[in-house]
């Protein structure tokens, strides 16, 4: 049965035992009524009234706090009248009279007015001052270069700006401003000083005041952002598009979102289906099998799968495919034999690569897609060009007979079990080596879209979850499938990769949402054991899962009015890639 304690690959199979100041955001350089009441430019303290009022069920919310957030995003949005209002009728100013002349004297150009105002307005640290008078001054120092007024340009610079810089190099630069040549064919003064409008400086300034000085663009908004991303993360089946989300109401998806119910059949397979993969587009499905055949499916634009090529070829049972990065191309792996190059659109057999002696046990793409991978039974890890050009072969214990292999977006790092209870990182350019190490022996492994996170599945019936970004660190684990003879395989899927789906030797799909690490489905419908499972990188509502009843299952939405019609092999047009050996 292909136990894990045989030497020998069996026959059947390759099989083992995550008011206030107007367009400040919109670059203008016009100038807006600044906030409270226009003829209220004198000092005064914010309304000391009701300070200690809260509102909300829960006593959190300070009503001054929630009243000039919602009025600075009345100005903001440009409901300059309505912000206005507000203020009046609630008496709760949007900012304090000195902060309002303040931001007066900025959009206006009186920078040495506004730097005394800046050590009115009561504000504790003196390091945020001295930041903040030197944006102002450099300001005011490129609008009189701008002007042509070098004297005095030089003057603040010597005079104001350096008193207040510590760092020498940006006052080399400021300097060599003055000394850059004007009037020369394809430069201007302009050009080299690059004067920022005067909002564009308000806003650096905001960045330095205390929030409670200048409420920060867009606070509302982040907040209500933040709401929103608390209730999608807390949402266990959250599986749709951001923007089908409504501040009307609480977010709940439900398992409507999770792809639960058997829309197709694919019968087209003789023996067992040991692989699936979706192409990175989501467009086609590859399949392999035990019948020594391997399928690309084409997926059409209600969600239906139909034959596009069925490849033959392979002496021995197919045991994996791979995608190309550009999915014009696909690798199928035979038992210990050879792979196979074959050209999506037409199904013809490209190139065949092997090696006396030893079979070949995996395969894999580089991301650029000038040079496949694969593992050999002798162990070793070996490079090919397109054209069945040995480029290199990494030696040793890189390998087993049963193994996965990936290889990181970046194309550094090589992935594969070499040991029973180890997965190596084989960096190709500078032979480092890292190690996951678990206490089970290995069956296989899923590295993420994004190369941070690796599935591996373990002979004990579990599934951890490493992060993989730096040290290895194990941050999930995944129980409840069954998987006790053959090699079982998961995926990652859904809408930012957020479920974890599995095969299982009880003939289900178990889905488990990936942060959580709680058990959402078990999809019954197959009548034995599930070998592997893929979710459409595309589509998050559809996922695929391979059989040893000889069927794929294409699993879709409970919702979804539609049912496909199975698909058998009757009519179909065979591929014969044996031409080329």
């Amino acid at each position: 049965m292909g136990g894990v304690e045989d030497e020998e690959p069996a026959l059947k199979r390759m099989k083992l035992s995550s008011k206030g100041l107007v367009g400040l955001s919109n670059g203008s350089s016009s100038v807006e009524p600044v906030g409270g009441s226009s003829s209220d430019l004198m000092a005064r303290p914010l309304s000391s009234e009701g300070d200690d009022e809260v509102i909300g069920s829960k006593g959190v919310i300070k009503r001054e706090e929630f009243v000039r957030i919602i009025t600075k995003a009345l100005y903001s949005l440009g409901y300059k009248k309505s912000g206005a209002r507000l203020e009046e009728e609630s008496g709760i100013p949007l900012h304090a009279s000195l902060v309002n002349l303040f931001m007066q004297q900025i959009l206006d150009g009186h920078w040495d007015e506004s730097i005394v105002t800046l050590n009115k307005i009561g504000l504790v640290d003196e390091n945020v001052i001295q930041a903040a008078s030197f944006l102002i001054l450099e300001q005011k120092f490129f609008e009189l270069l701008d002007g042509e007024k070098l004297m005095d340009a030089l003057r603040t610079l010597r005079t104001e700006i350096t008193p207040l810089c510590s760092d020498s190099s940006r006052i080399r630069e400021l300097s060599s401003c003055m000394l850059s040549p004007c009037g020369q064919a394809g430069s201007s003064k302009r050009d080299v000083v690059q004067v920022r409008s005067r909002s564009k400086l308000l806003e650096e300034l905001q960045k330095l005041l205390p929030p409670t000085v200048l409420i920060p663009e867009k606070r509302l908004e982040h907040l209500v952002e933040q709401a929103l991303i608390l209730q999608r993360e807390a949402c266990l089946f959250h599986n749709s598009l951001d923007k089908e989300m409504s501040l009307y109401s609480d977010h709940h998806c439900g398992k409507t979102q999770i792809p639960s119910r058997t829309l197709q059949i694919l019968e087209a397979h003789d023996d067992e289906v040991w692989y699936v993969q979706f192409s990175h587009n989501g467009k086609y499905l590859a399949s392999a099998s035990n019948d020594r055949s391997a399928i690309i499916w084409e997926v059409d634009m209600n969600g239906g799968l139909s034959i596009k090529h069925k490849l033959s070829g392979h002496q021995k049972a197919v045991s994996s495919v791979s995608w190309s990065p550009n999915d014009q191309e696909l690798l199928t792996c035979g038992v210990e034999e050879a792979v196979r190059r074959w050209d999506v659109s037409t199904g013809k057999c490209l190139q065949v690569y092997e090696k006396n002696g030893p079979g070949l046990v995996s395969c894999a793409w580089f991301p650029s897609g000038k040079y496949i991978l694969s593992g050999l039974s002798d162990k070793s890890i070996c490079m090919w060009d397109l054209d069945g050009k040995e480029v290199e072969s990494w030696k040793g214990q890189r390998t087993l007979k049963i193994s996965d292999l990936e290889i990181t977006g970046n194309g550094e790092h090589i992935l594969s079990i070499c040991k029973d209870t180890t997965i190596l990182f084989f960096n190709k350019e500078t032979k480092d080596e890292r190690f996951i190490e678990e206490d089970q022996t290995i069956t296989s492994f899923s590295l993420s879209k994004d190369s941070r996170f690796l599935l591996v599945n373990l002979l004990n019936q579990e599934i951890h979850l490493w992060n993989v970004e730096g040290d290895p660190k194990l941050v999930g684990k995944y129980k409840s499938h069954k998987r006790s003879r053959f090699v079982i395989r998961s995926c990652f899927g859904g809408l930012k990769q957020s479920f974890i789906a599995s095969g299982s030797e009880d003939s289900q799909v178990y889905i488990w949402h990936r942060s959580s690490g709680d058990l959402i489905e078990a999809l019954p419908g197959h009548s034995g054991a599930v070998n592997c499972v893929s979710w459409n990188p595309a589509n998050p509502h559809m996922l695929a899962s391979a059989s040893d009843d000889r069927t794929i299952r294409i699993w879709g939405l409970k919702r979804l009015n539609v049912k496909y019609p199975n698909v058998r092999s009757n009519g179909v047009h065979y591929c014969n890639g044996g031409e080329l050996r």
